[in-house]
């Protein structure tokens, strides 16, 4: 690959410490309306994972729910996520200090949440004005993680060819994608007793390992074009 120009972000687990929340407000709803189902379940078998695909499987298990309770639910389920995502969300240890660590990248998020969600997020942790409008969400372009599309799709927008990238992701589904769409991948693996960080990407543990690792991708010789 060439030299990194450009960073692309995960926004939750990545940017903003949101999963925990989403976990909680998550099982509540499903397991009202009758999928059973747990925070330790979406923080080990479903992380990064889209709602509608958690929500199909969770009925191929348990049976159909009717359509129409189920977007009742979301709704609300979605409702009271922002709420929560407005007082309680908090940055991940170590993002404010690595952004301003990497100033002279240009760079985006990109996450399979809606667009709204993303910018509640940044707002609440005081990120915004590190990515100002350069977010790409999934319901907005259509294609989700682990498909690598919402990937290519923002390296394209950002005037980046994908081996000029360098994608930062915490879940697995999201590692992966970045690696289909041929970027350099750099794994936030927060939980290394349950994750093992796919071959091809590189691990870190922590935020601020982030840009020394940037740096030497930026320095190696290899890499150079």
């Amino acid at each position: 690959m060439t030299k990194p120009h450009c960073l692309l972000f995960d926004c939750d687990g990545t940017l903003v410490d949101s999963e925990p929340l989403l976990a909680d407000e998550m099982a509540a709803s499903l397991t009202n309306i009758g999928l059973p189902f747990s925070p330790s379940d979406y923080m080990g078998e479903f992380r990064g994972a889209r709602f509608v695909n958690i929500v199909t499987e969770l009925q191929r298990r348990h049976g159909d729910i009717d359509p129409q309770r189920l977007k009742e639910s979301e709704a609300d389920m979605r409702r009271k996520l922002a709420d929560r995502l407005a007082t309680e969300l908090r940055p991940l240890e170590g993002v404010h200090e690595a952004l301003d660590a990497l100033a002279s990248y240009p760079r985006a998020v990109v996450s399979n949440g809606p667009e709204n969600k993303i910018r509640a997020g940044l707002a609440a942790t005081g990120l915004s004005d590190y990515f100002g409008d350069k977010l790409f969400s999934g319901y907005t372009a259509n294609c989700w993680k682990p498909d690598p599309c919402l990937y290519l799709h923002a390296a394209s927008i950002m005037g980046f060819r994908p081996d000029e990238c360098v994608a930062i992701d915490d879940s697995i589904v999201g590692v992966k994608a970045a690696l289909a769409a041929g970027m350099t991948v750099i794994h936030l693996n927060r939980f290394p007793d349950a994750e093992m960080t796919p071959d091809g990407a590189i691990a870190i543990s922590s935020m601020y390992q982030l840009p020394t690792v940037v740096a030497n991708l930026a320095r190696e010789p290899a890499l150079l074009s």
